[in-house]
């Protein structure tokens, strides 16, 4: 592919100032150039015969009876300005990096060796420099056509192919007018124009397009667990614009406005179903419900008693435990006044003895204790004693309990119980642990039941269903932080090793990795050891992403090349996933002379390509391409970015020496003709 040539202004309407022979002439005589562009002013010039030309200068200030500064000597215009003709008829300048300073008549003016020889041509050359602005609507609404236009103070001299960019993107397109028909919300952004090659921009134009509210939701702040007395903020979140009102609702009442509805203090009236709705002028929109369970600790504790509280000898009286509270109360203790220690647990107690009874009700949030209970009773049943061997036991090893309780007549059923379940694991005096907990026995007669303490059972076994978990789950791309997590049942509990293939990495249960990189890749495991045994867990395996690297240049073929011929570039990258997307660019120039890994080139430059993937991209260095014309024919030379010079060199010579015998032949042969 050629590279963009500049564009320059030409248009054959000539501006003509003759006089008895004397003669300029300028092609074209009005150009509309654009803003850092590249402008060529065509001249031609005439004069008498037995005139020579001594001095030649354009300039742009035209005073009368004063002579003219020439442009190449101001510094404004010395580095931009080159002139193109000589000394017999061509007066052509080129004038580079223009600007809206710039716009100005031009004049050329000529002096020979004779006094009367002097000459300005005129009307001269009108320069106008424009820049591009964007004619936009300030606000639309989401369905409507809109039309944006890129505007210049002067019609451009040279057609003009434009390209449009909304937030910085191009958007293909070769008119002035970018039509938007049935806009869409995800149309707002910034828009500006260029003509195509050129570097000038217009000013991004801000495009506002409204739309009625979407995607309204409820966000609560804090936990999910709202107790009595936090504050709560709920947050509305909608998508609109212009921005909505928000009115917020608990059931069908209107409670406050506003995108954040603050509850200081909340208590349990504050408890119910509350959403928001999102409004503005083109439409309104409620979000789902969000319940507000408020949790509080037990209150309005009292004692119901069944029956009466005077108890004959040998009977008992079963005392309930009442609350209210949220979530409710599960746990129950039982309390004899004076005493520190609880004497039951439980939402009901069966008192054996005479005395002071209450009880306290407790949930996560906290507990409250009822006023005391007046209880006389003439006959106390004696609460059960646990015996027991060791409290630590073997897997697949088992232990005895035996439940020792006074009372007459002496009992004779016994319940076996884990705490905190409601119903028995076993009767009998004497019950076969098999598993760890705490446990307890109640034991029976005609008169009552009383329970005993609890006793812990610790059942220990090596660590099983050892896994790996990674955080995060999905796609792992270098530089990311993962956390691998061994999960390991075991009592007591284990050891933690991790390992890389067959290599310890690290020990604890959890193995971080900060900044990962391609070189952690691989299969990781963790193995789980106790004093019972141990166990590896199954490898999980770490791929690791990363943009493309170390990209090079591959030359494919010959360094010399008959014309005709082409050379094969290949672009080489290392990326995971593979690079599937390359572009070939001619180095200082923007855009790509290609695409796909493998490039052909056929003209002289410096050639470079550029690897893609979904994490990123890279350039390679640039290699040489030299096409070198001997004799008529082309002959391309390929050299690396950094030697083969002398090599070119001397391929250069052979083939000139070869031409340079064929010529001389050729003349002998014409001599002797």
């Amino acid at each position: 592919m050629a590279p963009p040539l500049p564009l320059i202004f030409l248009l054959m309407i000539h501006g003509v100032c003759s006089q008895s022979g004397w003669n300029v002439s300028y092609s074209p005589s009005h150009i509309c150039a654009l803003k850092d562009s590249t402008v060529i002013m065509r001249c031609t010039y005439k004069y008498p015969t037995g005139y020579k030309i001594n001095k030649t200068l354009w300039f742009n200030e035209f005073i009368k009876d004063v002579e003219p500064q020439a442009l190449s000597e101001d510094p404004e215009y010395s580095t931009r300005l080159q002139y193109l003709g000589d000394k017999q008829q061509n007066c052509t300048i080129r004038l580079s990096h223009v600007t809206v300073k710039d716009s100005h008549k031009y004049y050329f003016r000529f002096i020979t060796d004779k006094p009367d020889g002097k000459w300005i041509g005129k009307p001269g050359v009108t320069l106008n420099v424009t820049d591009l602005q964007v004619e936009s609507p300030e606000r639309v609404t989401e369905g409507d056509s809109v039309s944006l236009t890129c505007k210049s103070s002067c019609t451009l001299t040279d057609r003009a192919t434009f390209i449009w960019f909304r937030n910085s993107l191009k958007i293909l397109t070769k008119s002035n007018k970018l039509i938007l028909n049935r806009v869409r919300r995800e149309d707002s952004g910034r828009y500006s124009c260029a003509v195509d090659g050129h570097t000038h921009i217009s000013p991004d134009v801000q495009l506002n397009v409204t739309y009625p509210p979407r995607n309204v939701s409820v966000l609560i702040s804090g936990s999910g667990v709202i107790v009595e007395g936090d504050s709560v903020t709920l947050k509305c979140i909608s998508d609109s614009n212009p921005p909505a009102e928000i009115s917020w609702f608990k059931g069908g009442t209107i409670v406050e406005s506003g995108r954040i509805y603050s509850i200081s203090k909340i208590s349990s009236d504050d408890s119910g179903e509350y959403k928001c709705m999102s409004i503005n002028e083109h439409g309104e929109k409620y979000s789902d419900n969000v319940t507000l369970n408020i949790m509080y600790r037990p209150r309005n504790v009292s004692v119901l008693i069944n029956g009466s509280g005077v108890i004959v000898k040998g009977d008992s009286v079963t005392l309930k435990c009442i609350s209210d509270s949220n979530p409710p109360a599960l746990n129950f203790s039982w309390f004899k006044e004076n005493e520190t220690s609880a004497v039951g647990s439980g939402q009901s107690f069966s008192a054996l003895q005479s005395g002071r009874f209450y009880c306290q009700a407790h949930n996560q949030h906290g507990s409250q204790r009822s006023d005391a209970l007046i209880l006389t009773i003439k006959y106390l049943p004696s609460t059960p004693l646990l015996m027991s061997g060791s409290g630590v036991i073997v897997e697949g090893d088992s232990v005895t309990l035996k439940c020792i309780s006074d009372s007459n007549p002496p009992a004779l059923n016994f319940s076996w119980f884990k705490e905190d379940e409601t119903s028995a694991v076993g009767s009998g005096q004497s019950f076969s642990a098999l598993q760890s907990g705490r446990f307890y026995c109640q034991a029976h007669n005609q008169h009552g039941s009383q329970r005993s303490d609890a006793v812990t059972l610790l059942i220990t076994f090596p660590p099983m269903s050892v896994s790996v978990s990674i955080s995060p789950s999905g796609v792992i791309v270098e530089g990311d932080s993962v956390t691998l997590n061994c999960i390991s049942d075991s009592n007591p509990p284990a050891e933690i090793s991790w390992f890389k293939g067959g290599t310890i990495v690290g020990s604890g249960r959890i193995y971080s990795i900060s900044k990962i990189s391609s070189d952690d890749s691989g299969e990781y495991k963790c193995k789980s050891i106790n004093e019972h045994g141990e166990k590896y867990s199954d490898p999980v395996t770490l791929n690791i992403m990363y943009p493309p690297r170390s990209v090079s240049v591959l030359i494919n073929g010959s360094g010399v090349i008959v014309e005709g011929d082409s050379v094969t570039l290949k672009c080489i990258s290392d990326s995971n996933p593979p690079a599937l997307n390359f572009s070939w660019f001619k180095e200082n120039e923007t855009s790509a002379v290609g695409s796909g890994q493998s490039f052909s080139a056929l003209q002289s430059g410096r050639f470079y390509c550029q690897a893609h993937n979904q994490h990123g991209s890279q350039r390679s260095d640039a290699v040489t391409v030299t096409v070198h014309h001997v004799a008529g024919r082309n002959v391309i030379v390929i050299t690396a970015a950094s030697g083969g010079l002398f090599i070119i060199i001397i391929i250069v010579l052979i083939l000139f020496l070869i031409q340079k015998k064929r010529i001389n032949r050729r003349y002998a042969i014409n001599e002797m003709r």
